[in-house]
């Protein structure tokens, strides 16, 4: 299990216990946090679960596949480092204290 921060684009933070294997999105669905739409249920094939992961963990993600890359294109302000999609992010322990921001919108 990882503990994981959701933080709104104002500021507000939502700490939860996620279970190991879910992804990220699964997280901030199942717990309510608001500013992760995922409406593709986690089928990469939307960019509504983009998030910018704290620079701290940038490196210590798997990195992004051809089909994540591609997908954020369609992002709302992707930024070529930090922006994730969530549905791609498997959790692990090794997640334990992962932080994300969600953008001012999903598109």
């Amino acid at each position: 299990m990882a503990k994981i921060t959701y933080v709104e684009f104002g500021g507000k933070e939502h700490v939860v216990d996620v279970k190991n294997g879910l992804t990220v999105m699964e997280g901030a669905r199942d717990n309510g946090i608001p500013g992760i739409e995922a409406d593709c249920g986690g089928a990469c094939a939307c960019s509504t679960c983009h998030v910018y992961v704290d620079p701290a963990w940038v490196d210590r993600l798997p990195a992004k596949d051809g089909m994540e890359t591609d997908m954020l294109d369609f992002a709302y302000e992707p930024d070529a480092v930090r922006s994730r999609l969530t549905c791609q992010l498997k959790v692990s322990d090794a997640l334990d204290g992962l932080r994300v921001q969600m953008p001012q919108k999903q598109i």
